[in-house]
Formats: C-alpha cells, structure tokens, sequence
C-alpha cells in the first residue's frame, strides 16, 4: 500500500492532520493501536484556546463544539479563603472553550468516516523505518495480516509512549525534562460544577482545581503522591478534600470516573528526522496546570499541514525544513508558562515557609496589578500563532 503521508496515532493531533491533509486534496493513512471505543471515551484535557476553536472550525470540525462546548471569559484564583477573577475577555479580547478532549477526538473520526478515508484501529507491532531517505515505509500488522506503508512522509502523532520518537537515533535527539513531585488525582462526576468558570486553588493542604465539561457534568483535582492508591480515595473523602481545598460548597454526585496522573515537563528537539515528524505528546509534554496539551498539539499539525501543503504544491522543503523551528519557539513559550503555573499554585516537598509566603505575594500581586494579570490572560487564552 502507498500514500503521500502515513500517520501514526489517531489522538487529536493525528486526526486533525489528517483532516487538514484532506481539505487540501493530500492523501494519508492513519494508524491506530487503540480501539476507537477507547479513544472516544478516553477522558483527558478540556481547555481550547481560542485559535485552537478557530482551526477546528476552519477544519469544518466545529459544529458541535460550537453548540455544545462551554465559552469561559476568565478564570478564578482561590487563596486565603477568597475567590479573585481573571477576566479574560477585559484583558485581552478572547476567551476560552471548554470542550473535552475525546470530543473533538469524536468530531475528527466522524470527519474521517465520512469523507471515506483510510483510518485503522487495533493495528499491531507498528515500526517506522526509511525515514532517512526519500521512500520511508511503515510496518504493522492488522488482522493477524503483516502489511507495509510506503509514503513520502510520516506523522509521529503517537504519544509520549509511541514508536515514532523512539526510532530516531539517541544521537540526534537532545532531551530536556523535568518530573514533579505531585500529581493529580482527578474526578469526573456526573454533577454540576459549583463555579460557572475554572477555580484554581491554591491551599495549604494541596493544589485543587474546580472545572467541568458540561453543565451537568464536573471534572475536579486534588494535587496528591505520583504513586498514590486509589483504594485510600473513596468517593466521600476526595469530596471532602475538594470542598476544603476550593472553599466552595460542592454539589456531589455520581462518581463516572477516577485517576491519577503523574506531571512532566518534557520537550524533544529537533521534532523532526529525516521525512519523520513528531507532533504533540510525540514530542513534548506539559503539566496540564497551565491547560496546554492539546492546545500544543493543535498548533503543530497547523503548521506541519501548511508545510506538507507547500511541498505538495511547489516542491519546496523550505517550510518542512523549518517546522521543528517554529514549532519549538512556541513550545518553549508554552513549558515556561505551564511550568510557572504549576509552581506557583503546588505545594513542593522542599518549599518552606519562605516558599509559601513568597507564592501568597505573587498571586496577591497577579490579582491587584493588571499587568500581571494581563500575562497571565494572554499565555492562558494562547499566544498568537504568529508569536510561535
């Protein structure tokens, strides 16, 4: 089998090239180790930036988050026992959407479907290869059957864990990467959120995070251990927890889901090799305090498809040749913000009395200078793509 561009992943990243490839008349084939049930219930981000929410309507993936996702103009930052909003559309002019991240997954495969182009779940024993010459080749198997991808191109969109970045020489990569000392334990409840707008709090006892993905339904987090047991976590005491945490009075409900998931800061560079190239988690990850992920994602096959259009137009490289560049100049930006949210809202092991007092003061500070404030409502909404 042969196609112009091989994809590997079907996560947002994946799909949303492979729909922008369509759009403009390129061929793709995507790969998928996962079932599709599992993709399309799979509970992950929710936060788009409000590029991200232009792009995907742009992709002509937007009707449904337009009528059902949430529109958020600011944010809450609670601390000694009060609530300071960011107001998000007086600071900058833009907003945010809630809509959860395996509904977009969900908007993308039912593009793909429909349209009729070529997208396989449960293929197995992936490898990529050739990608140092102008014939790179996938290798998978599907149904028991070994098949092989010839193309011009592939996509790693296959996460953090997948085979795409593992298959360029140690030697060309130069890897940057920071674990935390936390995680977050998170709550999806079929109950509706007591805040019409995110909470992110900053208490003594631990980070917490107020946020939701519909009006019926919260999504919530507790700052906990990396490797903490779910059995000491029954429902009551995680609500309590929040509750205390949030200063806010909770309506309870349902538990429809509960995880713990650990905090990274890791960037690859390059995000290319050869005719290989990394997008999203393939590449990068970033704690999700700063709501950044799929955001990051997004931004990348954006410009990965504008450089695949050039080639397949005029031949040109050039802009392919410079997509880790650009990519990278935006990922940067984004580990700094996501990084100083997440520092400036946990509690570390080392922190001191110092440590905490100084965090009290820059966020006394965030919420009475509207300079700050304005910071921190630009990086959150998102910078503007031509900002990198």
């Amino acid at each position: 089998m042969r196609t112009q561009v091989a994809i590997i992943g079907a996560g947002p990243a994946g799909l949303l090239l492979a729909q922008l490839l369509h759009q403009r008349g390129i061929e793709s084939v995507v790969l998928e180790a996962r079932t599709r049930e599992y993709l399309e219930q799979r509970v992950r981000a929710g936060v788009l930036e409000h590029q991200s929410v232009d792009i995907l309507k742009a992709a002509g993936v937007g009707d449904r988050m337009m009528r059902d996702g949430l529109p958020h103009e600011g944010i809450f930052l609670h601390f000694n026992g009060r609530n300071h909003r960011i107001d998000f559309a007086e600071l900058t002019g833009k907003a945010v959407m809630i809509y959860g991240q395996q509904e977009v997954v969900r908007d993308l495969i039912a593009a793909r479907q429909a349209a009729g182009q070529p997208l396989y779940f449960e293929v197995e024993d992936v490898s990529v290869s050739d990608f140092d010459t102008d014939r790179p080749r996938v290798r998978y198997r599907k149904d028991g059957v070994e098949q092989t991808l010839e193309c011009d191109f592939i996509a790693g969109c296959d996460g953090f864990h997948g085979v795409c970045r593992q298959s360029i020489p140690e030697r060309e990569l130069t890897i940057y990467e920071r674990v935390y000392p936390f995680a977050w334990l998170g709550l999806l409840a079929e109950a509706p959120p007591a805040s019409h707008e995110l909470i992110y709090a900053n208490d003594s006892r631990g980070f917490a995070l107020l946020s939701m993905r519909s009006p019926t339904v919260s999504r919530l987090y507790l700052q906990c251990l990396p490797d903490e047991d779910l059995n000491r976590w029954p429902d009551e005491r995680v609500w309590s927890e929040l509750q205390a945490r949030l200063g806010s009075q909770l309506a309870t409900g349902p538990v429809l889901h509960k995880s713990v998931t650990p905090m990274r800061s890791f960037v690859a560079e390059p995000m290319s090799s050869g005719r290989l190239f990394l997008a999203g988690d393939a590449a990068h990850i970033v704690p999700p305090t700063g709501a950044k992920g799929m955001n990051l994602a997004i931004a990348d096959v954006q410009v990965l498809g504008k450089g695949l259009e050039s080639y397949y137009r005029s031949g040109n490289m050039e802009a392919l040749a410079a997509y880790s560049a650009t990519c990278l100049q935006r990922v940067w930006k984004v580990q700094r913000f996501s990084w100083w949210m997440t520092a400036l809202l946990h509690r570390f092991d080392t922190d001191n009395a110092f440590d905490q007092r100084r965090q009290l003061a820059e966020l006394e500070y965030l919420v009475s200078s509207r300079a700050a404030a304005q910071t921190l409502a630009e990086n959150y909404v998102g910078l503007p793509l031509s900002m990198g």
